[in-house]
């Protein structure tokens, strides 16, 4: 969990409580990246940052995908390498739903493993792009 004080004020998107979904496009876009390569690639982006990495939440279901919250229209900037997949309205057929926990309580399956905050509210495109190389490397 990210340690970075908490925010002013809670980003529209977030639910107040449970989980919501929310379309991305709007007000984020995802980079979503599932097994261990997720684990893998959130744990890289967060020692880096000295864990402040910004948002991303994990599905602990299925293929425990990790979603990466960028900035609304930047996922399509980067050649995502498989089996990492960029979802924005871009018309590039990425358009998608993202689920998003509330910031406290029980939101099962979904949750924090890092959290947005003032000073980071999104995911760095172009950091997220390197440690996927990286990671892949």
């Amino acid at each position: 969990m990210n340690s970075r004080k908490s925010l002013d004020k809670v980003p529209s998107w977030v639910p107040a409580t449970g989980h919501a979904l929310r379309h991305t496009g709007v007000h984020f876009d995802a980079v979503r990246i599932g097994g261990f390569l997720g684990e893998d690639v959130a744990y890289r982006l967060m020692e880096f940052t000295d864990f402040h990495a910004g948002p991303i939440v994990r599905a602990d279901t299925g293929p425990r995908y990790h979603y990466f919250l960028v900035p609304p229209g930047s996922a399509a900037a980067h050649a995502w390498p498989a089996p990492v997949r960029a979802l924005g309205r871009d018309g590039s057929g990425g358009e998608a739903f993202v689920g998003v926990p509330a910031l406290e309580g029980v939101t099962w399956p979904l949750g924090w493993r890092s959290r947005p905050t003032d000073e980071d509210p999104f995911v760095e495109p172009e950091l997220l792009h390197m440690m996927v190389g990286r990671a892949l490397a």
